[in-house]
Formats: structure tokens, sequence, C-alpha cells
């Protein structure tokens, strides 16, 4: 289990357990997070859970697939050298005390 660090656009933070194997949009989407949407299930067909992994964090995870990347072309907030898709960073005990960035805007 990770504990996750979740920070709203409006700076609200929502520190959440995150499940080894579960995602971080499921984790987000189950808390009813601003700033969340996840339209497509977490099946990587849609940009609308892009959030901003804390830069100290982005060597942790493991690097984005191509697939990922290419969504990542497609957000609707501006995309940053930290940006990732929820939906692709999973939980495990490495990631506790992750911190993550929601955008204002998924559409």
């Amino acid at each position: 289990m990770a504990t996750v660090l979740f920070v709203e656009a409006s700076g609200a933070e929502h520190r959440i357990d995150v499940p080894t194997g579960e995602n971080l949009m499921r984790a987000a989407l189950n808390e009813g997070l601003d700033g969340m949407v996840g339209e497509c299930g977490g099946g990587l067909a849609c940009a609308t859970c892009h959030c901003y992994v804390e830069e100290d964090w982005a060597d942790r995870l493991p690097a984005p697939a191509q697939t990922e990347l290419d969504m990542l072309e497609c957000t609707a907030s501006e995309r940053r050298p930290s940006s990732r898709l929820g939906c692709q960073i999973i939980a495990s005990d490495a990631l506790d005390g992750l911190v993550v960035h929601l955008p204002a805007a998924q559409y």
C-alpha cells in the first residue's frame, strides 16, 4: 500500500491510502477528487486522468510507455516534464509518500 498525497488545483490536499496494484486514477475517482475524470476508465484511450508527479518522484516511477506519451499529447491542461496519466501509475510500497498534483481542467 502507498499513501499518496493528491493536491487539487485549488490547493486542497488529500492523503489517500492506495492499495498495491490499484492505479492512481481509480484511487482519485473513488475519493471524488476534483481534477480527475478518467473518462475511458483506465483504458489508455483518453487523457482525462492527466496529472503532475512532483519532480523529485519522476525518476522513481517506471518510464511511460510510448502509448502513454502519445496520449499526453492530447491533454487539456499544460503538458509538463512531470506529466503522467494516473491510470498508468500503479501503487506499490515503493510509491509511499508520492505527491501528485491534479490540473484545473481535463477537457
